[in-house]
């Protein structure tokens, strides 16, 4: 090309507001893959070594296993955490630290795209490489150490750092799309084909769009900022008719990756939730391609519309919008400085500088970008508008698990946990531009060193402001050394005589047992009963099926991870008092599937009178207008049908011994309480008419047994010596060790050996002291 050729085509090249050729940005890939690769370490050094409270172990396990976790079963994560998991099998690694290591893969590969892109927008400001790839490492590194986003990438809680890599690719694509139109349109470029070349990374963001929809309906929340982004680059691409057919065969496609749940939940793998069969694939295709509004298959169809749920419509505040956005703020606070305590109102006074500081930081990044690059800006702006303000909006959550105190509100009022993960990405986002407004920050301080030389150099300790969420969110945010989680599990699960069904409260006293069970292969002969669930037909039918005598003893240990009959008791993974038991002889629901539809079908039974009920030599009485729930009445039938075919133990976290007033006939085990009659509790030890003593110690209890299981069986690595316990909705899981420690302090006290109880009791305190810490 001749120079006057090259002057003219540079006339006609899109330039941005520094000057610099935006159409020949190379982005720099391997610079990308270097911070990338520095996140994932950090992730790696702060790994949780286990499983972790939550929804962690059900998608740890689900993930093993290849079962079906909660609505909306979340297809994507769990095909590509096994496929992960598989792949990292040679390295010797256990189960949980490789879905743990998929997870910090998940939001370093994220990282690589977010780097990407602000170095993408950076072009805008400098015409040094060298500031641009600083300014972009900077920004990413804010972004990894914000609180909940490291926090989430260093154990699998949860699928939305599949969320977060999937709309950080989908926003580099864009980015990069943009490029190429303004290339082609520099160039004149006109050719029919060029153009619609230009336009096949619209169909590569439909298909991610619909895959991720099967993960989770967050990553479309990037759906409007994608649209204004096309509407501002290029509006005529709404013109391609071309497009429309292959964009809807290409969210055909990406759907189709649910029809796992009807193929998986068909052989009833051990971890089903809410059952989502189907007579045949044929049948799931209309429900799955219109995320169950339209078809026949309505068990599946309900999972895909997350009917559980049962959220009021967004006109129906949960609680008042300004106390919501409130909660908001309050986790946004958290993102920078989460290991610094005191608190003033919804926040923390010692973190109050450090939350302005990155506010004000991240403003000024915004300005800067709107400044440069509006199409860029917009972009960011809708998206993260549309991921906090937006996302607020549309979650309509209850008062956040902590602001209700601040309020002096009831806890009934409040979230069961705190809700900050859902704003993974949104803190993400902003941590973006908290790094443009730093790389902003030291150009300015850079020309204050006009003439000199090495001024960049010299404006660059600045850039250290970047590493303040890395030392100010360490504590919290590492889960090092953290077994509570498996420990409690297995600690609850051994506290169950074999073949024991134990009756479990909710997501903390039964997902890690379920951990225990499918994963580590601990004390699978427990049937884990969460009471929640048992108001549900799905769930009663597969408990049935799941305790069903064997026709041969080795049958459910052919394939482990379906149902398919009363797995055995292995002496090996059980404790020395238990011994080697018979298996039951029948299942514990004794219902067939009309009788357990027409239950959960009326939800609630509530008696005019007072009913008595009677088993195995116990009677209690339902106070009259007491209401049963289907939990309750199916509890009742195994009590009545399965007790002495098998033991009956309630977690030590659960209220249904109280609710049912079976209390005063239950024994301590561990963490369990056993139900007894007065043959079972012979030579126990009776606690008498000290009624308050019966939530610590039950009616009656077995001080050897229990002395046995505290001293020679349980495990509770790292407890209770841990720095902090940093989920306040969860201290009730070392408060459940005070109890237990506390109720053998007890016993030892009331059979006169006072220095043995004051020993037991100081173990107890231990506990109490990480249970109350702030």
């Amino acid at each position: 090309m001749s120079q006057p050729a090259q002057t003219a085509t540079a006339a006609r090249t899109p330039r941005d507001a520094a000057g610099t050729d935006a159409t020949v940005h190379r982005p720099p890939y391997l610079a990308a893959l270097g911070v990338s690769a520095a996140l994932f370490v950090l992730y790696l050094v702060t790994l949780a070594p286990t499983t972790a409270f939550w929804d962690t172990s059900e998608y740890i396990a689900t993930g093993h296993i290849l079962g079906v976790p909660h609505p909306p079963g979340n297809p994507p994560f769990v095909l590509l955490a096994k496929t992960w998991s598989l792949l990292l099998a040679p390295f010797g690694l256990s189960i949980a630290q490789r879905i743990n290591l998929f997870s910090a893969l998940m939001t370093a590969g994220a990282s690589f795209f977010w780097f990407l892109v602000t170095h993408r927008i950076l072009v805008a400001f400098t015409a040094s490489e060298t500031v641009r790839r600083v300014g972009a490492a900077a920004a990413v590194w804010v972004s990894g150490t914000a609180f909940t986003v490291w926090n989430q990438s260093n154990v699998n809680e949860k699928v939305y750092t599949v969320t977060l890599i999937t709309i950080a690719a989908m926003s580099w694509i864009a980015f990069l799309w943009r490029d190429h139109v303004d290339q082609h349109t520099g160039l004149r470029a006109t050719a029919a084909g060029k153009r619609f070349k230009d336009d096949n990374a619209i169909l590569l963001v439909v298909y991610l769009l619909a895959v991720s929809v099967g993960n989770h309906l967050m990553a479309f929340l990037a759906a409007p900022a994608l649209f204004v982004f096309l509407i501002l680059v290029k509006p005529r691409a709404l013109t391609n008719w071309r497009l429309y057919p292959l964009a809807a065969g290409f969210a055909t496609l990406g759907l189709l990756m649910q029809l796992y749940l009807p193929i998986r939940a068909n052989l009833d793998p051990v971890i089903n939730e809410a059952s989502p069969k189907c007579e045949s694939v044929a049948a799931a295709v209309p429900s799955v391609l219109t995320m169950g509004r339209v078809g026949t298959c309505e068990d599946l169809a309900a999972v895909l519309r997350r009917e559980q749920y049962q959220k009021p419509p967004v006109g129906e505040r949960m609680a008042p919008f300004h106390h919501q956005m409130a909660n908001f703020f309050q986790y946004f606070d958290w993102q920078w400085s989460r290991s610094l305590n005191g608190r003033i109102g919804y926040f923390g006074s010692a973190r109050m500088p450090f939350t302005l500081l990155f506010l004000g930081l991240g403003i000024a990044g915004a300005v800067a970008n709107f400044r440069r690059d509006r199409k860029s800006f917009w972009y960011m702006a809708v998206l993260f508008g549309t991921l906090s303000l937006g996302l607020v909006f549309y979650m309509n959550f209850r008062y956040g698990y902590t602001q209700v105190r601040e309020l002096g509100l009831e806890d009934s009022r409040a979230e069961v946990r705190e809700r900050d993960y859902f704003y993974i990405i949104t803190f993400s986002v902003w941590g973006l531009w908290v790094g443009v407004g730093l790389t902003a920050l030291w150009l300015k301080l850079a020309a204050l060193f006009a003439g000199m030389r090495n001024r960049l150099l010299l404006a660059s300790p600045v850039l250290a402001l970047a590493l303040i969420p890395l030392g100010l969110n360490w504590k919290y945010a590492t889960r090092t050394g953290d077994y509570a989680a498996r420990d409690f599990a297995y600690n609850m699960l051994q506290s169950v005589e074999p073949y024991g069904v134990l009756i479990t409260n909710g997501d903390n006293d039964t997902f890690p047992l379920w951990y225990a069970q499918e994963v580590e292969g601990v004390r699978r002969d427990v049937t884990v009963i969460v009471m929640s669930y048992l108001n549900t037909p799905w769930y009663t039918k597969q408990l049935r099926e799941l305790t069903k005598p064997c026709p041969t003893p080795d049958a459910p240990l052919r394939d482990p991870t379906r149902i398919i009959c009363q797995r055995p008791y292995e002496p090996s993974r059980g404790v020395a008092p238990y011994g080697n038991p018979r298996p039951p002889t029948k299942s514990i629901i004794a219902l067939g599937d009309v009788e357990i539809d027409a239950i959960s079908g009326r939800g609630y039974e509530q008696y005019p009178q007072e009913q008595v009920f009677e088993a195995r030599g116990i009677q209690t009485t339902i106070p009259a207008g007491q209401v049963l729930t289907a939990a309750d009445i199916f509890l009742l039938n195994i009590i009545s049908h399965a007790w002495g075919d098998r033991p009956i133990h309630f977690a030590a976290t659960t209220n249904s011994q109280f609710e049912l007033n079976l209390v005063q006939h239950t024994a301590r085990n561990g963490l369990s309480f056993k139900l007894v009659n007065a043959e079972d509790a012979r030579g126990m030890t009776p606690i008498g008419a000290a009624r308050e003593l019966l939530p610590v110690t039950g009616a009656y209890m077995d001080l050897e047994r229990n002395k046995f299981l505290h001293e020679r069986v349980f495990q509770w690595r790292g407890m209770p010596g841990r720095a902090v316990w940093s989920d306040d909705a969860t201290r009730n899981i070392p408060m459940q060790y005070v109890y237990s420690w506390g109720a053998i302090a007890t016993v030892e006290d009331m059979r006169g050996n006072r220095a043995a109880g004051e020993q037991y009791m100081k173990r107890a305190e231990a506990f109490q002291a990480l249970a109350r810490d702030r």
